[in-house]
């Protein structure tokens, strides 16, 4: 009779044992699953939420704006979306610009839970750069305004783009690119870039 209860015990301690084992198992690979998230795969899975919708991100720049913005598409390293609020319009946001993001309680949910498949294949504008974009916006002869990390605003169009840099013609908002509207031509580095409003 003792027997039967000392192995009996000798199983439940087991069976506690091996569940507390499996217990931290599945913390460590949850906590190495929220390791692998980048702030990318958060951002898409707050904005695209799967279901057709889109979502309005609140996000505070590096120049210290807060916008909202309804996204459109992510990139490699930047977002294209709609403006919403007072400031309206398109834009073109690089990820480095971001200084914080603001989600709804539902967003937050949803980054968390967010699954990233390193062997999927990615959309072809999930594979491109930001530079690819801003050539692409230099080739249309689109004015734009421009948002720095120092502050400044700048108005004018993108005459080249470089590998770490562009070129902008700065004219006066609303007047097409003419070499008598040019105020300056100003080499910016692509990281001194914080918004791209057309």
């Amino acid at each position: 009779m003792r027997w039967d209860d000392l192995f009996d015990d000798l199983e439940g301690q087991l069976e506690q044992e091996l569940g507390a084992e499996d217990v931290d198992m599945l913390v460590e690979e949850e906590r190495l699953r929220l390791g692998r998230l980048s702030l990318r795969d958060r951002l898409l899975a707050m904005a695209l939420p799967g279901d057709g919708t889109i979502e309005h991100l609140r996000v505070g720049l590096v120049d210290g704006q807060l916008i909202s913005v309804a996204v459109g598409s992510f990139g490699r390293d930047w977002l294209l979306g709609e403006l919403v609020g007072t400031r309206r319009g398109s834009c073109l946001l690089p990820l480095g610009a971001i200084a914080g993001v603001m989600p709804t309680a539902e967003q937050l949910a949803r980054s968390i839970e967010a699954k990233v498949d390193p062997g999927a294949p990615l959309a072809i504008s999930a594979r491109l750069g930001l530079s690819v974009v801003l050539r692409d916006l230099c080739r249309r002869r689109a004015a734009l305004e421009l948002a720095t990390a120092s502050g400044a605003s700048l108005h004018g169009t993108i005459d080249r783009v470089g590998r770490d840099h562009l070129d902008v013609a700065e004219h006066e908002a609303g007047v097409p690119r003419r070499a008598s509207a040019v105020t300056r031509i100003r080499l910016l580095p692509l990281g001194q870039l914080v918004l791209v409003r057309f």
